[in-house]
This record gives structure tokens, C-alpha cells and sequence, in this order.
């Protein structure tokens, strides 16, 4: 999964992205400190490859991952190529989701691009660049569209469903927020369309509002607002505690969390958050050699799930041995759970389930 970081300049992206993968990236109280996207690769937190771990004692543990591009700060006029917008915009079409961090906190020693804050104004900034370098590529796919109704009628469902969606981003609003249909949702999946990607908006504030009732913070409540409205996540989040918890054990993370009465990192949050949205899960195999967690979508069948590990595997696809990651650990060992039963034979038609522990069995 590659979460692409995005925001105005100064809004403690870089900074979050430091905290998160410990990058390094250069962080600076000025505009497009950050001029080629810089990235970082984390390791997807899973207790259920843990207890794998302690249960086979591995010669590899191999956790999924996730990357994450902070990519560089974005002005009004980017479609056009203003500040490094045509940069910025392609290192999006890149990325599988959005995390779009957006200035919560005021503190007058860090200057904004705008000179004051707003949540919902900064927002719609991004939101528009993004509308308008769509509403260039369908303005071409239409024009394309058109020729080939002329030749074959049966091309005018299309055009109706690309010219409604152009009336809809000229109102301003994402593509992510217009309704279709399935069979119109793959026609729009042949467009990058930029405004359709899946966004987390990051609220980042004080230290205090995050811990003491963030709720309250007007500009969280904007952000909040605007998510709803797209069907988009919102995540609460303090980049400078994430900074503060970057370089600590995993140990003392628990303690420092725990005492702000936090349950988890904003990294772990923000990993949930990007698994739910573009629709993921995760299933495990396990033995001595190595014990490894394989990212899949959600309605991924046996064998092209097989074919993740390679491509021998779902060419020449038998059958599956599946058990739920909760029955092994039931049981205590692949041994006993097969002798309750509880270790099935699925076949090519098996639709994968979060926490599957598979072993494939294949002949080519």
C-alpha cells in the first residue's frame, strides 16, 4: 500500500512523516522544503504474526508493508503548473490513497501560506488543483468519447455518465463524492482520476486539543464536517507527540501512550485507517522457515491470493488448507487443530478471509 502525504505548505506534513517512518526527511518553517517526495517504508503492525512467531520461532518474519511518499507542499495554481504542482500532482497519481494533512493548531511562530488558518479553505485548495487537472483529462476523454458515439450508439451510456461527472467536478466537488453505479465505476477506473482517490484527512493539532477533547477544536470540526460530506476518513492527530514517540522503545511507547490515555500510535491508526479504506486484508503463512502476512483485497479468491506468492502457484492452483488464525491459536498447534476438523480444503472458488493461515498446495 502507497499512502501519498499531501498539504499545504507548513501544516507539519514533513514532520508528521519523520515521526511516522523515521525518513529523516528535511522539515523547514518554509514552503517546498520538501521538493522531491520522500519515502519511507514501515512495517504493518500485526500481534496475530507475532503469536505466529512465538508459536513456529521462524528463521524469517516478514510483517506487511506499507510506503509512505511525502510528497512535496502544494499552492493555489498547481493544475497550472504553479509552485510544483505538475511535481506534486504526479507523484499523487502514484500513490493508492491520499493522507491529507491539514493545519489544526495556531502558533504565530510558524507561518502560514495563506496568513491565517482554515481548515475548510485549505482543503478546498488541494481539492481544487486535483478537480482541475481531472476536469483537463475528461475534457479529453469526452472529446474522445463523442467520435466514437458518432460511430457506434452504443457508446452513449458512457458519454452521459463522463459528462454528468464533468458537471459535478465543475461544481467543485470530488469525484470520490459522485454517486455511480458499478458498471460506471469501471469506466472511471480507466481515468487516474486524482479526486477519486480514497483520502485519510490528517487533522494535526496542539498537544493539547488532541489530548484534552479534540472535538472541540473548531478546525478539527471543519475538516470533520467536510469528510462526512465525501464519505472520506478523518483521523485526530498531534505530529509533535508522533515526533516525541518516533525514537522510543516499544516499551516506552506503551508508557508514554498509555498516560496520555492513547491507545495506539497515530502510525497504527493511520495503517487501519488506509486498510479500511482501499478495502484490505491480510492473510498469513506460517512454519519454521518464515512466518509472513500477504496484503489482498477484500473478495480476493484462493488462487489469485495464491498467486500473490507466485505466479507458479495460481497458474497451477490445487486446493487451499485454510484455518482461522483464532481456531490455531485455540488449539495450539496446526497438529491438534487438524484433528478437531478445523483445518478446511477450500478450492478455487474460496473467497480469502482476513487472517487466514493458508498453505497452498499446487502443481505445474
Amino acid at each position: 500500500m502507497k499512502l501519498g502525504m499531501v498539504g499545504l505548505p507548513n501544516v507539519g506534513k514533513s514532520t508528521l512523516f519523520n515521526a511516522l517512518t523515521n525518513a529523516g526527511a528535511e522539515s523547514a518553517n518554509y514552503p517546498f522544503c520538501t521538493i522531491e517526495p520522500n519515502v519511507g517504508v514501515v512495517s504493518v503492525p500485526d500481534e496475530r504474526l507475532d503469536k505466529l512467531a512465538e508459536m513456529y520461532h521462524p528463521k524469517k518474519f516478514t510483517p506487511a508493508v506499507l510506503e509512505f511518499m511525502d510528497i512535496a507542499g502544494l499552492v493555489k495554481g498547481a493544475s497550472k503548473g504553479e509552485g510544483l504542482g505538475n511535481k506534486f500532482l504526479a507523484d499523487i497519481r502514484e500513490s493508492d490513497a491520499i493522507v491529507h494533512v491539514v493545519r489544526c493548531f495556531e502558533d504565530p511562530d510558524v507561518i502560514h501560506v495563506e496568513g491565517t488558518i482554515g481548515a475548510a479553505r485549505d482543503i478546498e485548495t488541494i481539492n481544487l488543483e486535483l478537480i482541475f487537472a481531472d476536469m483537463e483529462i475528461l475534457e479529453r476523454r469526452i472529446a474522445k468519447t463523442q467520435k466514437m458515439v458518432r460511430a457506434d450508439k452504443k457508446y452513449a451510456g458512457e458519454l452521459d455518465f463522463l459528462e454528468r461527472l464533468m458537471a459535478h467536478l465543475e461544481e467543485g466537488k470530488s469525484a470520490r463524492s459522485f454517486p455511480y453505479t458499478e458498471e460506471e465505476a469501471a469506466i472511471i477506473a480507466t481515468s487516474p482520476l486524482l479526486s477519486n482517490k480514497p483520502i485519510i484527512y490528517a487533522a494535526n493539532m496542539c498537544e493539547d486539543d488532541f489530548i484534552n477533547g479534540y472535538e472541540n477544536n473548531p478546525h478539527y470540526q471543519a475538516v470533520a464536517k467536510i469528510a462526512a460530506e465525501e464519505k472520506s476518513a478523518v483521523l485526530p492527530i498531534c505530529a509533535k507527540i508522533e515526533e516525541e514517540i518516533a525514537d522510543m522503545t516499544d516499551e516506552e511507547k506503551k508508557e508514554f501512550l498509555a498516560d496520555l490515555n492513547l491507545k495506539e500510535s497515530g502510525l497504527n491508526r493511520i495503517i487501519r485507517e488506509g486498510y479500511a479504506l482501499l478495502g484490505y486484508i491480510s492473510f498469513l503463512t506460517a512454519g519454521e522457515p518464515e512466518v509472513r502476512a500477504w496484503t489482498i483485497t477484500k473478495g480476493t479468491k484462493a488462487p489469485q491470493a495464491a498467486g500473490k506468492i507466485h505466479t507458479d502457484f495460481e497458474r497451477g492452483f490445487i486446493r487451499a488448507e485454510v484455518v482461522a488464525f483464532d481456531d490455531l491459536m485455540a488449539c495450539g498447534s496446526m497438529t491438534a487443530a487438524k484433528e478437531k476438523g478445523l483445518v478446511r480444503l477450500e478450492g478455487k472458488d474460496y473467497v480469502m478471509q482476513d487472517g487466514d493461515i493458508v498453505l497452498f498446495r499446487f502443481n505445474v
